[in-house]
């Protein structure tokens, strides 16, 4: 796919890795729908920097625990857009549970986010579209057993496989690709001292940047030949 000219909806697109997709699809040549739920004022500075670049931006609100938010959300990106050719499924929540500590309001708030949103978007986007590509954000756990956080690995362990039937189901107008980070930025509130102590062991023994994530989701969306596919961006963590 050529992205000059195309229109893409991030969803989770106004901060951290989203931001950097954002900013790498604005430079490949793309106009993008920024979506937030509530970061609502980086959302617009986003916007502007994008804009800033030469492309078109737009800002989206919606909360995709909400069936009809996620429809409405599709196609006000593609009313704002003019058209809509890319999705990449990047909102997501993390939470530490282990099988002791979880309930089923637990296990709902993981999936609501992590599995359900991404499945009805990709529905919705092929009912409006027809055509283009989907990038679904997964994460290195899915071939690991974290007991640490089992409603989120859990939910993206699916997420992977809905990945897959994704791309036979919507074949051969819409191809689906995802990518699985590993340890990127630590969480809201933490210094990169805590991602160096908590990341675990590195292959590469290179610590992977959000750049590193945005242009591993070009390469699936510029490349017409694949679909299915699932690109870890870990330094090597899930061989271990």
């Amino acid at each position: 796919m050529e992205l000059n000219g195309k229109t893409a909806l991030v969803t989770g697109g106004a901060v951290r890795i989203g931001a950097a997709i954002v900013r790498a699809l604005a430079r490949a040549g793309a106009d993008v729908v920024i979506h937030g739920h509530r970061s609502v004022e980086p959302a617009r500075a986003l916007r502007r920097e994008v804009e800033a670049l030469g492309r078109r931006a737009f800002c989206v609100r919606g909360d995709l625990r909400r069936e009809a938010e996620v429809r409405r959300v599709v196609r006000e990106s593609r009313e704002k857009g003019g058209r809509l050719d890319i999705l990449v499924n990047n909102a997501a929540v993390f939470h530490k549970d282990t099988l002791r500590s979880l309930t089923a309001r637990k296990l709902r708030e993981e999936f609501d986010v992590n599995l359900f949103a991404p499945l009805l978007l990709m529905r919705a986007f092929a009912e409006e579209s027809g055509r283009g590509s989907i990038v679904n954000l997964l994460d290195r756990r899915i071939t690991s057993l974290d007991r640490e956080c089992l409603p989120y690995v859990l939910a993206k362990k699916a997420l992977a496989e809905a990945t897959r039937i994704a791309a036979l189901d919507l074949a051969p107008k819409i191809r689906v690709n995802a990518v699985a980070p590993g340890a990127i930025l630590p969480p809201p509130g933490e210094g990169m001292a805590y991602l160096k102590d908590k990341a675990g062991p590195i292959p590469l023994r290179r610590r992977c940047a959000p750049e590193d994530v945005a242009e591993a989701v070009l390469l699936l969306l510029k490349n017409d030949s694949l679909t299915g596919q699932i690109i870890f961006v870990d330094g090597g963590q899930h061989l271990l």
